[in-house]
């Protein structure tokens, strides 16, 4: 059994839609968007490269259509051997699709779409809303944790702007990804950690490093430090912390280095361990060492930490007037974060004179797990039918009831006007440029970005 099998990436009630559409349909036209108003651009467009090349392009096969037949029938369903066999027969197993879509990393309000998908055979117009379940998971997702990520910048930067010297340069170090083991697949840790780097560059989830390699060639989009868990530093026994910390020191010290310091009393390993027996040794290699309370208060500890050190190790006033801690130590905060919790984290430093370029924070199942399709109400419709003639026809859903579920009625464009991107019907395009490029067609890849012109475009 292929887990994987192409024909049966779908729904199950799409097996049936194939006898559905009215008689003499030559094409279906959809789109994919995110559902309602906002007062300026706040979506990021991301992830449908890694779906063409990781999905798309693997073609159907005969084996594919011999496997799926038999379990669709068993399933309770109809299952359209004709349509699967011309692909297989006349367009050597890829789908005969057209897909536009804007430039990854598009920053768009919502209502405006983002990818449009054609079919291109007259004989597979059920083609395009087949593909709707695999098309819409592998945009939402992706999508959705860049455009998380990005209002967590958002909410950093004016922090930053107002007590850091290095406002820009810092801004990109200042979230980690903790989420890998959060996540519920391998692949989605690639898909939401890719994402996360699109505005960040600190990150744990590997696979996420791995996916911004693999399907946007990025040599490195991520970094990361040597850093302990719980299980390093309790091998050594609650008598020994001392020496495991040291040991840290001596192994990681002339860099970058995050040891978590609560396994037992998190007030005495930094006022006692950190600020006195290992303070030289600290401060002698050279390196920063990134404290890291894992327990307690989410707000009041990394704050209370900081205090400790400041009081252990010194500070000095930028050239804002905010204290930064001694270079040899920081703070990394990466327990039970949320956006509410960061800003009330930078707020209390600011007002005790503390600079936000002493705390580091990291997100974990709240960065890549807690997020579903509804929370950016992403959806995917149709827009027009084709007929036999050549005409095409306008497609929309109207709820007397529900008017936020109202759907666009012919085929769109995307044009920019007043440097924000809009949505137009495709007849009043003119000689304006469409911003919906082509992307796909029939199994070939017509546009490829790189990682590097993605994150420029999400960061502008």
């Amino acid at each position: 059994m292929n887990i994987l099998n192409p024909v049966l990436n779908a729904d199950s009630y799409k097996l049936s839609h194939h006898l559905q559409y009215p008689p003499g349909t030559a094409g279906i036209s959809a789109y994919i968007e995110t559902r309602g108003q906002s007062q300026m651009p706040d979506i990021v467009f991301f992830g449908l490269q890694m779906f063409l090349k990781q999905h798309l392009s693997r073609a159907v096969t005969q084996a594919d259509i011999e496997e799926a037949e038999p379990l669709a029938r068993l399933h309770g369903m109809p299952f359209n051997r004709a349509g699967w066999q011309r692909i297989v027969d006349h367009f050597g197993g890829y789908l005969p699709v057209r897909i536009e879509a804007l430039p990854e990393g598009s920053v768009v309000r919502r209502g405006v779409p983002m990818v449009q998908v054609v079919s291109t055979d007259p004989q597979s117009a059920w083609v395009t809303a087949y593909i709707e379940t695999a098309l819409l998971r592998a945009i939402w997702y992706p999508s959705s944790i860049a455009t998380s990520t990005r209002r967590i910048k958002l909410a950093l930067r004016p922090f930053l702007e107002r007590t850091s010297d290095t406002p820009d340069e810092t801004l990109a170090t200042r979230l980690f990804d903790f989420g890998a083991r959060g996540t519920a697949s391998l692949e989605q840790a690639g898909l939401g950690g890719a994402a996360h780097l699109l505005h960040f560059t600190s990150t744990d989830t590997l696979t996420g490093v791995l996916y911004a390699r693999e399907y946007y060639g990025a040599e490195m989009a991520g970094f990361s430090i040597p850093a302990s868990e719980h299980t390093t530093m309790t091998a050594w026994g609650q008598a020994n912390e001392g020496d495991a910390f040291a040991h840290m020191v001596e192994t990681f010290g002339d860099g970058s280095y995050s040891v978590v310091s609560d396994s037992y009393d998190i007030a005495n390993a930094v006022s006692e361990i950190w600020g006195k027996a290992l303070h030289d040794k600290v401060v002698a290699a050279g390196g920063s060492l990134i404290v890291r309370p894992d327990s307690g208060d989410p707000i009041d500890t990394p704050v209370q930490v900081l205090a400790q050190l400041a009081y252990a190790f010194g500070t000095t006033l930028n050239g804002k007037g905010y204290k930064v801690l001694n270079d040899r130590v920081r703070v990394l905060q990466g327990d039970g974060i949320t956006l509410s919790d960061i800003n009330m984290i930078l707020g209390r430093m600011e007002a005790m004179g503390f600079s936000a370029d002493n705390m580091i924070f990291g997100m974990g199942a709240s960065l890549l797990q807690k997020v579903n399709r509804d929370t950016y109400s992403f959806t995917m419709k149709a827009n027009a039918r084709l007929d036999d003639s050549g005409k095409w026809h306008d497609i929309f859903k109207r709820p007397a009831n529900m008017h936020e579920k109202a759907s666009k009625s012919g085929r769109q464009a995307v044009v920019a006007e007043n440097n924000e991107l809009v949505a137009i019907r495709l007849e009043d395009l003119g000689q304006r440029d469409n911003w919906l490029m082509p992307a796909w067609e029939n199994g070939r890849l017509l546009n490829e970005w790189s990682f590097d012109e993605v994150r420029r475009r999400a960061r502008a």
